[in-house]
């Protein structure tokens, strides 16, 4: 009686689902109110005074409507936002998305029990896969703690997207197919699927009922690359994934054409937990400096990842890993939720696995061989020749910031992630003399299947100090006093939003509503001042804090004279990738991260000279 009474009160990951609030609708008057604020550093008086005309007008008139509709819209949904975020941000979009739209990041296994060593590559695999199907059965018997904020649950729903999941491509707009259930839900899949040397091999990782152990892993793993190592390479199928969505929809619907056949291994792929990725490179990689592996993890060779699936786990030569992860289903902290759960396991077992050596008489994998034409092998080809040149377009730095990190930061009453950026308002505003719009993640977990609103830190108050740094006859005093204005204005858009209070998702939603009406655009989104403060995917500074833990990813830039900026946060040190295009001239990530640290000593000294 008492262990079920302990079963019954142990909390599970999706209990709180039924009982999160609904995603409010914000006031369309706070909204304008907060739009027209953002637009002012990048408008002069006059340019203000038209946009400031322009919303005026939105107000009294269609904008009214609008919201009228979206408040009724929000009426018959917990989340009036969901389906038309998946579909505006991810489903719809037609540029590849392998490169464009995923995400991606190296493990920090380096650190400490796996620094880079060649001939690890399968063992060290065999151990961190077992780790990753570990998670996986705790998320099917919901025992991954459920994220909190203080003691208010936040919504796991994305967490049902990590394994099992796959977009899918469509002519006009993909599909996120999901085949993962809890085990209270019924069967979930239990195959993964291991791409390497342009062929494709699945092995289930249940036997008799039970997880198979590393060195079962390994046998498996043994088996594939000895026989891609002996014998020629596969056509490399996956690469397909890294196309234009349409062209590669077309092209899927001709490869099923070809063979009824290829319509069920595609589906063995859709479903399988994940896709294990044995890469022939080794990156050079060091604390302090992850630019190559983060590089080759995001834009390396498309045949042995698959696009379109939401977990990509990447092995190289040398034993170090990473993920490429698909964006549509869910936001990066999924991802650091797994790897930092895989990363502290490895380092309690020191790296080894400490249980059985016995190998059970198991399945070998089995390949799946696609009937493939002339044709496809052309689209192969081409697919792949379009992604290495945009990928050879990709400069990539990721390093460590190692003078101080949030220990200190606290302890002058910083919030660590307005410090970054700020810090990065500075360098950019150093490097090109004028604000850069930016785009920075806030989560709207507290909600019903939330997911993200927008702070736009480039604000008044961050121009404001930016200048003043820049200004020799500005006093110490009001540099510190303009610094901290900035970050108190950070601080609260960043609340404000995560608390449903943002405007950018409100501003997409009445966009939508008269898109739906058959209305014309209003003059609000068509106002030059709109796309120049960053509205409509226009942001030049992309970024996200990736948290507290050791977990480090990267995006490609928003626009092509922009960066994409990730960044995490520990004691003793702030770690940054950076992205940007070579092709546009202006634009420099190297230069832009030495700048944000030369930024972060700037602002501390103003913090230590206390007695201005």
């Amino acid at each position: 009686m008492e262990n079920q009474l302990a079963k019954s009160t142990e909390e599970r990951t999706f209990q709180y689902q039924d009982s999160l609030p609904s995603l409010p609708v914000p006031s369309l008057e706070e909204s304008l109110k907060k739009y027209l604020e953002s637009v002012k550093p990048f408008a002069n008086e006059e340019e203000y005074k038209k946009t400031e005309e322009i919303v005026q007008k939105f107000q009294n008139g269609i904008g009214q409507k609008l919201h009228q509709k979206l408040l009724e819209r929000a009426k018959g949904k917990r989340n009036w936002l969901e389906e038309w975020w998946l579909n505006v941000a991810y489903l719809d979009v037609r540029m590849p998305s392998q490169l464009n739209v995923n995400f991606a990041g190296p493990t920090c296994h380096i650190e400490h029990y796996w620094p880079p060593k060649e001939g690890t590559q399968l063992e060290r695999g065999s151990i961190s896969l077992w780790h990753n199907l570990n998670y996986w059965q705790l998320l099917r018997k919901e025992k991954v703690p459920v994220d909190k904020v203080k003691n208010t649950p936040l919504d796991m729903n994305q967490f049902r997207m990590l394994f099992s999941t796959c977009k899918v491509p469509g002519i006009t707009r993909d599909s996120v197919m999901s085949y993962f259930r809890t085990e209270s839900e019924g069967c979930s899949p239990s195959h993964i699927a291991v791409l390497c040397r342009g062929r494709v091999f699945i092995f289930d990782v249940i036997h008799a009922g039970c997880l198979i152990t590393p060195p079962e892993i390994l046998r498996q793993l043994t088996y594939i690359h000895k026989k891609c190592h002996s014998e020629p390479d596969g056509p490399g199928i996956a690469a397909l994934t890294s196309e234009e969505r349409t062209r590669w929809a077309k092209i899927r619907e001709y490869l099923i054409s070809l063979d009824p056949e290829n319509l069920t291994m595609l589906e063995k792929i859709q479903s399988s937990l994940l896709v294990y990725s044995i890469e022939e490179g080794s990156p050079h990689v060091t604390p302090d400096d992850y630019s190559q592996v983060t590089a080759m993890i995001l834009a390396g060779d498309p045949t042995v990842r698959w696009g379109d699936k939401s977990y990509n786990l990447i092995a190289f030569s040398n034993g170090v890993f990473g993920c490429n992860c698909d964006h549509a289903p869910y936001d990066a902290m999924v991802m650091v939720n797994i790897c930092h759960y895989v990363d502290e396991k490895i380092f309690e077992s020191e790296g080894r696995w400490k249980g059985s050596e016995k190998v059970r008489d198991i399945p070998l994998p089995e390949e799946l061989v696609f009937t493939v034409d002339e044709k496809i092998l052309n689209d192969i080809n081409q697919a792949k020749a379009q992604h290495l040149k945009q990928a050879s377009d990709l400069q990539i730095v990721a390093y460590s910031f190692t003078s101080f990190g949030k220990k200190l930061t606290k302890k002058k009453m910083l919030h660590p992630d307005t410090f970054i950026q700020l810090a990065l308002q500075l360098a950019y505003y150093r490097l090109h003399g004028r604000p850069g719009s930016c785009y920075e993640t806030a989560m709207t977990r507290y909600f019903y299947h939330g997911r993200t609103e927008t702070v736009r830190s480039c604000t008044v108050e961050a121009v404001r100090w930016c200048q003043s740094m820049q200004d020799p006859s500005a006093s110490l005093l009001e540099r510190q006093q303009k610094m901290l204005q900035a970050f108190a204005k950070h601080d609260k858009m960043m609340k404000d939003c995560s608390l449903g209070k943002g405007f950018d998702r409100h501003l997409l939603g009445l966009s939508l509503i008269a898109k739906e009406e058959g209305l014309p655009v209003p003059e609000l989104f068509t106002d030059p001042l709109f796309s120049k403060s960053g509205g409509g995917g226009n942001f030049v500074l992309s970024t996200s804090l990736l948290g507290y833990l050791k977990v480090q990813g990267v995006v490609v830039p928003m626009v092509h004279n922009g960066y994409g900026f990730f960044y995490h946060v520990r004691d003793d040190r702030f770690v940054v990738a950076c992205a940007a295009w070579k092709s546009c001239p202006e634009t420099d990530a190297e230069k832009l991260v030495q700048l944000v640290f030369r930024a972060f000593h700037d602002m501390m000294q103003l913090m230590n000279t206390s007695h201005l």
